[in-house]
């Protein structure tokens, strides 16, 4: 795939997005472990983020001082960042198939120092990836102030963790228009729904009273998508001084039959059996 940062039809969308998830399942199956349901849910997000001309970035010249930084607070779910990346031209497909393997630059959990292009910081211990997303665009606004933009995506469940209520509280006292904060609403977490095991609802009142322009959408539309990825390039671009929240109610295990909204996914691989199933789906 190449990178033409140019807004693309829902056609062109569902090709990438299918391709993505395809390449998930083929990672996680050697893998023997990781997380399916939630890379598998946010899949549409991350492709119109990348291949829809909404991030800034170069996969050619991935430290390119301008570009924007995409923050994957929830480490855990990399296995659709690696999939993205690998599908942008950051580095080669099959590189995937080392997930989770020794000495693999692809670990269960993005790390820096793996020198894996394309990833911006060592993520995973919930909550704490959107604080370095927030710090890092107080450095962009308040310090270089330069014109990149800082977009993270967090889990409903990493909502529980004190520490991303703090970031979003610093985010809207420092007036991040520069800052998109992605909440991944499936309502699942490992052990349970996140509404049973602590709820954090309601999200958007929540949100809107941290100081957050606070647009709630269907995660798999790609309409929706846009429509709120270009709400916070206009907040930016006119200065508001409000960062943006997207909640994006997604379903775990999109797009393949037997995982769908099933919170017992969060953390398994497919077997051989599910892998040949889910990929005979994904089409």
């Amino acid at each position: 795939m190449s990178i033409d940062n140019k807004q693309r039809t829902n056609t062109e969308l569902h090709e990438i997005a299918t391709q993505i998830r395809r390449d998930i399942i083929r990672a996680l199956l050697p893998a023997k472990s990781g997380h399916s349901g939630g890379p598998l849910g946010s899949t549409d997000i991350l492709s119109v983020l990348y291949f829809g001309g909404i991030l800034r970035h170069d996969p050619t010249n991935w430290q390119w001082a301008d570009r924007d930084r995409f923050v994957l607070s929830a480490g855990h779910m990399c296995p659709v960042l690696y999939a993205i990346l690998a599908n942008a031209g950051y580095f080669d497909r099959e590189e995937l198939l080392t997930l989770r393997k020794l000495g693999s630059r692809l670990q269960g959990h993005p790390g820096f120092d793996m020198k894996l292009p394309g990833i911006e910081t060592s993520t995973g211990s919930l909550g704490h990836g959107i604080s370095i997303a927030v710090g890092m665009a107080i450095s962009d606004k308040l310090v270089d102030r330069n014109s990149r933009r800082v977009v993270t995506l967090t889990g409903d469940g990493e909502l529980q963790e004190g520490s991303c209520w703090e970031a979003a509280m610093s985010a809207a006292h420092f007036g991040l228009d520069n800052f998109c904060w992605i909440i991944d609403n499936n309502d699942c977490q490992i052990d349970g729904r996140v509404k049973d095991i602590m709820s954090v609802y309601p999200l958007a009142d929540k949100c809107q009273a941290f100081g957050f322009d606070t647009i709630v959408i269907d995660g798999h539309n790609y309409d929706e998508i846009y429509m709120a990825f270009n709400k916070f390039i206009a907040n930016h671009t006119n200065k508001t001084g409000k960062p943006t929240c997207i909640i994006a109610k997604t379903f775990m295990g999109k797009g393949v039959s037997f995982m769908h909204d099933r919170y017992e996914w969060h953390g398994k691989p497919p077997s051989a059996e599910q892998a040949e199933k889910a990929l005979g789906e994904l089409v």
